[in-house]
Parts: structure tokens; sequence; C-alpha cells
């Protein structure tokens, strides 16, 4: 399943920077907008309360980097996907993000794309998706900039 997951969101991705309708988007059609938070050189996880689990950070152009995690909050009872970038550069980066989520039983949950952002010089920016109620282990496939990011662990 996680090699066509990830076909899904490369396709979601694709589908979004290059404008197609979506009657010719295929599994892009039930996809939301996601949205950027940027956190300048704050960490985004370890400075939240929620439990992140996140897949291994990928390289997508030297100097940039990504992952794709599964959130859940504090309480324990809503979940989130997103899309982890740090920008090492020196100069503004603009990065597209896709990301989907799932239970761990294969219940599928929705997927996101942030549309292109500028990820500031040396620092982190985050691409959420919605937060959902969901009691049950959920884990995110995503991509950044058509780099596939891989899976999280079940959180």
């Amino acid at each position: 399943m996680g090699i066509t997951r990830m076909a899904a969101r490369l396709t979601a991705v694709a589908s979004t920077v290059l404008g197609l309708s979506l009657a010719t988007a295929g599994p892009a059609a039930a996809t939301e907008a996601g949205s950027w938070r940027a956190y300048g050189n704050t960490n985004p996880i370890t400075s939240s309360p929620s439990t992140w689990h996140c897949a291994s950070t990928k390289t997508v152009v030297t100097d940039v980097l990504a992952q794709v995690c599964a959130i859940r909050s504090s309480g324990g009872g809503a979940v989130q996907a997103a899309v982890i970038v740090r920008n090492n550069r020196s100069s503004l980066y603009s990065v597209t993000a896709a990301m989907d989520l799932y239970t761990s039983s294969g219940g599928y949950l929705g997927d996101w794309v942030c549309s292109s952002s500028g990820v500031g010089a040396n620092s982190w920016s985050v691409c959420f998706g919605r937060t959902l109620t969901q009691s049950s282990p959920v884990n995110s496939v995503g991509a950044a900039n058509g780099v596939g990011l891989g899976k999280s662990s079940n959180v």
C-alpha cells in the first residue's frame, strides 16, 4: 500500500502545481488544502505538546531537508498529518508539500496539499493537514517538491 499511497500523493502535488482540473486529477480529487506555518529557528517537534511520529529526514535539494509526520494531540483524541521542511540555505526556498493520513488498519482519513510557499533562510516551516478526531493509531506518507518522504510510524 505504501507505493500506491506515494503515487497518489505525487499525483496530488503534480495536479496542484500544474493546475489540472479535478476531473483529470484522479486521486487528487479528494485532496484538501493544507496550511503552512513558519517556525523560524524553533524546532516544531520539540516546541509542541503533541506527540510527533516522523519518517526519517530526506534531502529535497542541497541544504533543504523534509520529513513526513503523523501527530497526536496531547489529550490523545485528535490527529493530524504534517510535512516539516528545514531550509539550511541562506536564501528563501520554495516548497510544495503533500501528505495523507491513514489508520494503522488502512482506513483512509484524508490527504492534503500545501501550495508552493517560501521557507525562510535557515528556518523551519510545516505544512499541516486538517485536525481530525481519531483515537486509533494513524500514520502518514508524504512528499515535498516531488521527493518521496516515506511513511511515518504509527502515533
